[in-house]
């Protein structure tokens, strides 16, 4: 009998082809350049007590990120809502990650040129999970700035067209568990921090925040989180950031869609300050979950499914037969 493990696949569901299934049925053909070649974008957004929070400025990112890549998607932002929002209701999360793609697909006859391919749009709904764990969320985390590997340059790559190219990350994530590290984050060539796996990096220093300006991301809850400290009227650079300044700060905190504000305590093995939780990120974080309630900031599943499923008019709208209730 096989010992062999098998991969995991968590509950949710899927939008495939014009079709809502099970996350374990979910396929893409071998064939989509965005298996083959990374040739795709994509958004994650969180649902989070049942509400989608700043779903706006993800479709923001979004569409402009498939415009940039060339890509063409027969759905508008309504379209795109009511399937999300039927993930979410398909698969009776109350907390979720929904991911929309857009990917370059594969040509309707053999070319290699990427102006002939059929663009093709996925979609999934799946549990809620976080970069940092419960534990790592109270203590903080112990984080390895990277020395082994370096961030692709952004005018190879561009960091802020959320793309699939994580090889770098997770290449930097080896040498961080060599080194009994929790996390990691990247620099790039001239030794400035950029960004991990994920997530955006905030280092409060003489009394500012700063964060990377270039060489990342640009995250929605790195936006959330620039908002937050305008709120408290604590001062923000987005600016440089070399690692030494960092490694001396007085609070470090990362963010990400994949669990908000969560702390920096050690760095590189030497603790952050005194190597506790600064007052100011735990300000911010209880301001970030605040901010899910606020309808200013966050819009119910339900809401925007009735919402955008009343929509009389938008292109490629899904057909009424496959959104009802099965």
């Amino acid at each position: 009998m096989s010992t062999s493990k098998q991969p995991y696949f968590p509950p949710g569901t899927a939008y495939v082809d014009g079709d809502y299934l099970p996350l374990s049925e979910a396929r893409l053909p071998i064939l989509d350049w965005g298996f083959l070649h990374g040739d795709a974008t994509y958004d994650v957004v969180h649902v989070w007590k049942g509400r989608f929070f700043r779903l706006d400025a993800h479709f923001d990112r979004f569409f402009r990120n498939v415009d940039r890549m060339h890509l063409e998607m027969e759905l508008d932002r309504d379209g795109l809502a009511a399937i999300l929002a039927e993930c979410v209701r398909r698969s009776g999360l109350e907390d979720a990650f929904v991911e929309m793609i857009c990917t370059r697909g594969m040509p309707a006859m053999p070319s290699r040129d990427p102006r002939d391919a059929i663009n093709r749009v996925y979609a999934f709904a799946m549990p809620f999970g976080w970069v940092a764990d419960e534990k790592q969320r109270e203590k903080g985390l112990h984080l390895r700035i990277a020395r082994s590997v370096t961030r692709i340059s952004p005018h190879a790559v561009d960091p802020t067209v959320k793309n699939y190219h994580w090889l770098d990350l997770i290449m930097g994530l080896y040498e961080a568990y060599d080194q009994e590290a929790e996390n990691v984050v990247l620099c790039d060539e001239a030794g400035n921090v950029t960004e991990g796996p994920g997530f955006n990096l905030f280092a409060l220093i003489d009394g500012r925040m700063k964060t990377p300006a270039s060489g990342v991301l640009e995250g929605i809850t790195r936006k959330t989180a620039i908002d937050l400290c305008e709120m408290i009227q604590l001062p923000v650079d987005v600016t440089t950031l070399p690692a030494d300044r960092v490694r001396g700060a007085q609070e470090v905190f990362i963010t990400s869609t994949a669990g908000g504000i969560m702390p920096v305590t050690v760095i590189d093995d030497q603790p952050v300050a005194d190597g506790e939780v600064g007052e100011t990120t735990r300000r911010l974080d209880g301001l970030y979950w605040d901010k899910h309630d606020d309808p200013a900031w966050s819009t119910g599943v339900d809401e925007l499914r009735r919402r955008h499923l009343s929509h009389a008019d938008f292109r490629g709208r899904p057909s009424m037969s496959a959104l009802r209730t099965p």
